[in-house]
């Protein structure tokens, strides 16, 4: 495992499955364990609030899924970004195409037991994970829904997903947003992530002068690495047990 040593005055990006909930079926499914909202929060102090999710989900889901905590977030892989409690939304496509092309993915998922679709509000996820063998099937239905959402949506893939999402947005955008905002502003940005939508979020903070963290294998641009979640978890325990009273402190 290389990480960098903790030191006072990061500012923490981390991206949520995978990251710090295990991977499950269904985005539903996943399971929040025992003591991570507990660090979160611990998080969230030993950083003076610079703590944010940066996630493929949508804040509301992510907000459901760490109720009754609520922190600064980047949604929709930053199609959506909020800090303090207020959250900015772009404007979506027309709405006659977008439910279209919902209706057209849900004829994809009807005729594909075992995909899974996501309507986020900005984006479309289409996940194949119980299907693995019909990757081209769900990256066809994907690239047909970008095409009829228009010129400024894209396709990226993730672990056992391909998704349209629009193209100014990314993870990159989100961490560059937040950090001109207090109370990023003026910290060390540390981006923490699994998957290749990551990777954007790992080149921001580079320019930046910050650190990013890869968990697991694979080519990356992160300039450090930790074998899995559960390690990347357990140096993030050590961060808030270092630096529990440096908010109290400033």
């Amino acid at each position: 495992m290389t990480v960098p040593d903790p030191q006072p005055g990061w500012a923490l990006f981390l991206d949520v499955d995978g990251t710090l909930v295990d991977l499950a079926g269904h985005p539903a499914a996943v399971r929040v364990e025992p003591g991570l909202r507990g660090l979160l929060e611990n998080l969230r102090d030993a950083t003076g609030g610079a703590l944010a999710l940066v996630s493929g989900r949508s804040i509301a889901d992510l907000d459901r899924l760490f109720a009754p905590l609520e922190l600064p977030a980047a949604g929709q892989h930053g199609a959506e970004v909020r800090t303090g409690r207020v959250a900015a939304l772009p404007a979506g496509p027309r709405r006659a195409a977008f439910d279209h092309v919902a209706a057209a993915l849900d004829a994809v998922v009807h005729a594909n037991p075992g995909f899974v679709l996501e309507d986020k509000g900005s984006n479309f996820a289409l996940h194949y994970r119980d299907r693995p063998g019909h990757a081209a099937d769900a990256e066809a239905a994907i690239k047909r829904a970008a095409h009829e959402l228009g010129d400024d949506y894209e396709v990226i893939s993730g672990h056992y997903v391909y998704e349209a999402k629009p193209a100014a947005h990314n993870k990159g955008t989100a961490v560059l947003q937040l950090m001109r905002e207090a109370p990023f502003a003026g910290r060390i940005p540390v981006f923490v992530g699994d998957d290749r939508t990551d990777e954007d979020g790992f080149e921001a903070v580079a320019r930046l002068g910050g650190h990013s963290v890869k968990i697991g294998d694979g080519p990356t641009r992160a300039r450090w690495r930790v074998p899995d979640a559960q390690a990347a978890r357990h140096w993030l325990e050590d961060y808030a047990r270092r630096f529990a009273h440096a908010a109290g402190a400033s």
